[in-house]
């Protein structure tokens, strides 16, 4: 049905696009996976010839972020340029061509350092090659639409350039994982932030709750009833509301946060759930874990340590 004057239209998303090059050693992959941390679709190493292909098919859920190599097979500057060209008028689509940039003695240190050859010039010195590329990709930096220098960046700072370019509208950048676990059990590996829930009145010394665990709403209640909960909560609450818009400037892109207890069945879970529910109603992405009741459930998991209480 056409459109007509009288009709409402709805604003539709374009889909977003980047298009990542630049020379070797610049930061190409760095930057690849500071857009994946963003939430990007990231693909590395694409051909040329492909990409008509692949955003021909039903629009991708998630932001695309294409590394483009001058090592590519089908690789060509005329072929990379037609390539933005298409993708700038391509109806639907945002597309942009981001160039990461580099001095060619940085490059020359870089290449010292890791003892690689130049992938254009395999044979020859590494100056050969770094010289090389940067004049085949010059028509290419001239067409940027963004264009970041690396050479004075630590990888930390070139994460967040890629930001400040680059971050999808809608602000969904850090992600934060919320766990229970038993400290008999040892901590888990690769939290971030542990608290430790043992100080808390245990559910466990209830006959009618021991069989339960802190997903009961009464276990939940009855470990929310102790007097210190509330100010550990919302002091924790407090730190939380610092640390994770900090992390999340300093280019983190996910955060795990652990509470313990004895046994990792009432008050650690319980202390999880009020969390990760506190944290995904202020709009946080948010994913939860209660590590002994995933192996309560698994019998591969083997039995609880010798004369750990169950809480």
């Amino acid at each position: 049905m056409p459109v007509t004057e009288d009709m409402e239209t709805t604003s539709i998303p374009r889909q977003r696009v980047v298009l990542v090059t630049g020379p070797a050693g610049a930061g190409r992959t760095t930057a690849i996976n500071a857009l994946e941390d963003l939430g990007y679709e990231a693909i590395d190493n694409l051909p040329l010839g492909l990409l008509p292909r692949l955003l021909s098919g039903p629009p991708p859920r998630r932001p695309l972020a294409l590394g483009i190599d001058a090592r590519n097979r089908d690789f060509s500057v005329a072929a990379m340029l037609e390539l933005a060209d298409w993708l700038a008028g391509l109806d639907g689509v945002a597309g942009d061509l981001l160039y990461l940039d580099c001095r060619p003695d940085v490059l020359l240190r870089r290449y010292s350092e890791t003892r690689r050859r130049h992938p254009l010039a395999p044979a020859e010195t590494p100056q050969d090659g770094i010289a090389r590329e940067i004049d085949l990709l010059a028509p290419v930096r001239a067409r940027a639409d963004i264009l970041i220098d690396s050479s004075e960046l630590t990888p930390h700072e070139l994460r967040a350039e890629i930001r400040h370019w680059c971050a999808p509208e809608n602000g969904g950048t850090l992600a934060v994982s919320v766990q229970s676990f038993s400290y008999k059990r040892g901590l888990p590996p690769g939290a971030d932030l542990l608290f430790d829930c043992r100080f808390l009145v245990n559910p466990h010394w209830q006959p009618e709750l021991r069989h339960r665990d802190g997903t009961d709403p009464e276990v939940a209640a009855h470990v929310r009833a102790d007097a210190r909960y509330a100010a550990f909560f919302g002091r924790l609450w407090d730190l939380l509301g610092l640390l994770l818009p900090a992390y999340g400037e300093e280019g983190k892109a996910h955060v795990t946060v652990a509470f313990g207890c004895t046994g990792g069945r009432h008050r650690s879970v319980a202390a999880a759930e009020d969390m990760a529910a506190a944290l995904a109603e202020a709009g946080w992405p948010v994913s939860i874990r209660h590590r002994e009741l995933e192996r309560q459930d698994d019998p591969a998991a083997g039995p609880a340590p010798e004369g750990a209480p169950a809480a």
